[in-house]
């Protein structure tokens, strides 16, 4: 897959999966995941797909300062529901970091490694998202607000060219030249922003830090 090489400057998600190690899939259970393995999930690249690959590590870092993360032991919740606007496309990178799954995921072996329910919709929570640790109840809130990385104002007129077959080999190069920069600008200039991309703790009985 050629892609745009700022793909490999994006900062990589190492994970320790328990049940990759059980089964001999990774040793020791380590998993690296790179913005490509979210993008290949979806089949493009998109402010979207950024968002919530960077959303959901930064959140995951968050619950694991000191160690690495543990995929399979967190539970993600969206505020709004699966079938609302771009949730169900974020929803499946948040799945593929963490492990989380919703009523089809695996349902563990001798009651350990479940995955299945750990991702959950219309919840009643200040943000887009919440990441909570199954161990130690331990949850941050997310969201990413990607305004804050506007478009060019090229992006709609040359789109709407693109979809209407009238756009040009120039033209669709173009597009595609300022579609995918507003994706590099959002993982690489902004993938530590607080404005663009917010985490906060929430105590043990719900109250944000």
């Amino acid at each position: 897959m050629k892609s745009p090489p700022f793909f490999d400057d994006v900062p990589v998600l190492r994970v320790r999966d328990p049940l990759a190690d059980l089964l001999g899939a990774a040793e020791e259970g380590g998993i690296e995941y790179r913005y490509r393995d979210a993008v290949r999930l979806a089949g493009h690249s998109c402010p979207t797909v950024a968002g919530a690959y960077r959303l959901t590590a930064l959140a995951l870092q968050a619950l694991y300062p000191h160690e690495l993360p543990q995929r399979g032991g967190v539970e993600a919740s969206f505020r709004d529901g699966q079938a609302d606007g771009t949730t169900g496309v974020v929803a499946s990178v948040v799945s593929l970091l963490t492990g989380a799954a919703g009523e089809g995921g695996f349902q563990g072996l001798a009651g350990q490694f479940g995955r299945r329910g750990l991702l959950t919709f219309s919840a009643d929570q200040p943000l887009d998202l919440r990441f909570r640790r199954r161990d130690s109840g331990r949850a941050v809130d997310a969201m990413a607000d990607l305004r804050r990385v506007p478009a060019s104002p090229e992006v709609m007129p040359l789109l709407k060219l693109c979809l209407a077959g009238e756009a040009g080999p120039e033209e669709r190069l173009r597009f595609q030249a300022l579609w995918q920069d507003r994706v590099r600008r959002i993982l690489l200039e902004h993938g530590d922003d607080p404005a663009v991309f917010i985490i906060r703790h929430v105590h043990p009985h719900g109250e944000v830090a």
